[in-house]
């Protein structure tokens, strides 16, 4: 915080030396000092602290100065700081002087010189005593004036505030008057208060004062609804209301003579300023023809019933067929075709669409078969395909068809989801093996081959009898890709037309085999192993020997026989049970 600053202006060094000296042991810390040797001096020192917003209580100036004498310096000391107040030192008694430093400069002092210390102090101090109090009575006089300015606004406010609160309670109660709805209020005492023109039409009266709650039910002819008994005044909504309850109820009627009227009957308290429940509200509607209508309304539901439950049955009789139809015929099969319903399917429908295609077959099932008798048979092919349906419906494929112990499925989206279904149909077939040999029963191996490409979807058949089926190039070349899983004794074989539309292929543990020439297709086809649904050990050592193995497979195809073997030796030392591996070392001996 900046400290008020007291000027003192002298031509005389020593004596400007002596007055800091006596102010500042008399001011302490309170003050500032600041010297002027001459007026023009003082003007610039006032001119730079009013600019800085310093509070200037008292300025002490000589008279008789070079250049400008005290009493004009004085005066245009208060030009540029009215509030100031100014002693006048002088050695000579001049009048003239001191009369224009009254008149224009508003002295507040002078003292002749040589000064007495203890008046140049009592001076001082009174001077600073009374900048202190015009100060605080200016600033008093600031603060009474704003607190009148505001009382005024205040009065004005309030005024406005009673001429508008009254003209709204005349708004309110004309938009009352004017609702479709009939409205009551009961006071704090639970005495009618005010009764809108709907509600007066419903009771058949206004307002009667001076009657206590316990008469309402009886002055306003409230009873339960189909009964001649009196509604109980203290359960009435709006009485409950005064209790602080929000309370709806549609068990109360007005009777007028002959004439009954139902209502439904909402009713709120209102509180005050502090609080407090000031009144309680009743909105109540006339529900005569809501109930003829929910008479109606009974008499057509009952009348409905028995057609409700034939149409029930015979619903439930359709659906029935349609789930029985869904398991012959995938919705997905539908859909593809732009149907919704099996019976839109017109024999030759068809659609052309890039899907993957997964092929899935047992190993030596004609073996395994010969082992059960029939009955054994079926259980254990649908045991089996019931464990690998679920796998391929959760990542979004559908099944085509079973052919045997054979599962062809579609996968309409990416090419990852029929690699993730491989992969998942060899783990689950992990787990079910490990339930096999806890029953005594030898495990299954299967063989799954993945193609993509774009297939021919449609119905095939005859006028009593089609299917739905796919046809395509891209499809034979998936049942080949399941076919060569026998050849190299792997579970999952994809083609590159597979990894070539996955999203990030390296998601996955995949290796080349070989490009083989399959039935059917003049042109090599690039086949690759994924082996993400191995065991975790079989798949560690796969992915510890892949780059050994695919220099073999390099080498290999460059003829180097000699090198290539020893490559794949390499990797049969890690790993003896990488059958494709052994191949291979067999193919190399035979070159060699």
């Amino acid at each position: 915080m900046k400290k008020p600053i007291i000027i003192c202006v002298d031509d005389d060094e020593t004596i400007l030396d002596s007055l800091e000296i006596e102010l500042q042991n008399f001011l302490e810390a309170e003050y500032v000092i600041e010297t002027a040797s001459s007026g023009s001096e003082a003007l610039e020192l006032l001119a730079e602290l009013l600019e800085d917003n310093y509070e200037i209580p008292l300025v002490i100036s000589d008279h008789i100065m070079p250049g400008m004498k005290g009493d004009e310096l004085l005066k245009r000391i208060h030009q540029l700081s009215p509030q100031t107040l100014k002693i006048m030192l002088t050695g000579q008694a001049d009048l003239s002087a001191i009369g224009n430093a009254i008149k224009y400069a508003k002295l507040y002092r002078y003292i002749a010189k040589p000064w007495q210390a203890e008046d140049l102090i009592l001076t001082v101090q009174e001077a600073v005593n009374s900048y202190r109090q015009e100060k605080r009575l200016a600033e008093q006089n600031i603060e009474l004036q704003r607190m009148n300015e505001v009382l005024e606004k205040l009065n004005f406010e309030q005024a406005q505030l009673i001429a508008q609160l009254h003209e709204n309670e005349s708004r309110l109660r004309q938009f009352l008057d004017a609702m479709p709805i009939g409205v009551g209020v009961l006071d704090a005492r639970g005495q009618p208060y005010y009764i809108n023109q709907k509600a007066q039409e419903i009771f058949g009266k206004g307002v009667i004062p001076d009657i206590t709650a316990e008469k309402l039910s009886e002055v306003y002819q409230v009873y339960k609804v189909g009964t001649n008994q009196k509604y109980p005044s203290l359960e009435l909504p709006i009485v409950r209301a005064l209790k602080g309850e929000i309370v709806t109820a549609d068990d109360l009627e007005i009777r007028q003579g002959n004439k009954v009227i139902p209502l439904e009957v909402s009713s709120r308290p209102i509180y005050d300023g502090k609080g407090k429940i000031a009144y309680a509200i009743n909105t109540m509607q006339d529900i005569t023809e809501r109930k003829e209508a929910e008479l109606e309304r009974q008499k057509f539901i009952e009348d409905l019933f028995e057609l409700n439950c034939n149409l029930e049955l015979a619903l439930e009789a359709e659906s029935e067929l349609t789930t029985a139809a869904r398991r012959f015929v995938p919705k997905e099969f539908l859909s593809l075709l732009g149907h919704k319903s099996l019976i839109d399917v017109q024999l030759g429908d068809q659609v052309q669409q890039e899907m993957s295609v997964l092929f899935s077959d047992i190993r030596d099932f004609t073996t395994l078969s010969e082992q059960m008798t029939p009955r054994e048979n079926f259980k254990f092919i649908n045991e089996y395909l019931s464990r690998m349906e679920p796998v391929i419906l959760e990542n979004q494929g559908f099944i085509d068809k079973y052919i045997g112990d054979a599962i062809m499925a579609l996968f309409a989206g990416k090419a990852d989801d029929a690699v993730k279904a491989g992969i998942s149909m060899v783990q689950e077939l992990r787990d079910y093996n490990q339930h096999r040999i806890k029953s005594r029963e030898h495990p299954v191996l299967i063989g799954i081959g993945i193609n993509t490409g774009s297939l021919m979807l449609g119905t095939v058949g005859g006028k009593t009898r089609m299917d739905g089926t796919v046809i395509s190039d891209d499809v034979n070349l998936a049942s080949r890709m399941e076919g060569l899983t026998k050849l190299y004794r792997v579970s999952l074989l994809i083609s590159h037309q597979t990894v070539a539309r996955l999203q990030n292929p390296t998601d996955y543990s995949i290796r080349f085999i070989e490009k083989t020439k399959v039935k059917g297709k003049s042109k090599a086809v690039a086949v690759f192993e994924v082996f993400d649904g191995e065991d975790q050990t079989i798949k560690e050592k796969k992915l510890a020997t892949k780059a050994v193995f695919e220099e073999g497979l390099f080498l290999y195809y460059q003829q180097v026989f000699g090198e290539a073997k020893r490559r794949f030796e390499t990797v049969l030392q890690e790993n003896h049970a990488d059958t494709v591996a052994q191949i291979y070392l067999e193919r190399c001996h035979r070159q060699l």
